[in-house]
Parts: C-alpha cells; sequence; structure tokens
C-alpha cells in the first residue's frame, strides 16, 4: 500500500510539474488577449516599443509592440499583467 501512494504521489507531482511548464511555454501576445476577449483600452510611447493597454473586465496588460520597415507585421515583444 505505501508503495502505491508513493508512486501516486510521484504522478501527482510530475502532472503538475507538466502543467506549470505548459503554461509557462504559451506565450501572451496582444492577437492572444484580444482571442480572449480583450480591448485595446490605451496606447504609449516608450523607449523598448509602443506600449499597448489591453483590458476585459477586471484584468489589465501592458503589451510592447515591436515593428521594422521589413516586418511583415506588427509583433508582440512581451505582455505583462498589471496588478
Amino acid at each position: 500500500m505505501k508503495g502505491l501512494r508513493a508512486a501516486f504521489g510521484v504522478i501527482v507531482i510530475a502532472s503538475a510539474a507538466f502543467s506549470a511548464s505548459a503554461l509557462a511555454e504559451e506565450k501572451v501576445s496582444v492577437q492572444s488577449l484580444i482571442g480572449q476577449g480583450f480591448q485595446v483600452v490605451g496606447t504609449i510611447p516608450s523607449q523598448v516599443g509602443p506600449g499597448v493597454f489591453l483590458q476585459n473586465k477586471d484584468k489589465l496588460f501592458f503589451c510592447v509592440v515591436v515593428e521594422t520597415s521589413t516586418s511583415a507585421d506588427v509583433g508582440t515583444r512581451y505582455c505583462k499583467p498589471v496588478h
């Protein structure tokens, strides 16, 4: 019985670690946030690129976008939740 409990515990821990790493691999972008119902509520200039504020109900994210004259589209440099 102890061996079964230990094996189950290892499986639970491994599953939790896998789930956390899978979530960490999902990159948050302006496009993914808009797909989740977020709307652009503001923009600001910054040294690293234009900043975009996106909001959905009580959740607010700040994203920095990047664009060059040779790029095919505007990309997301990074997004962070605002607390």
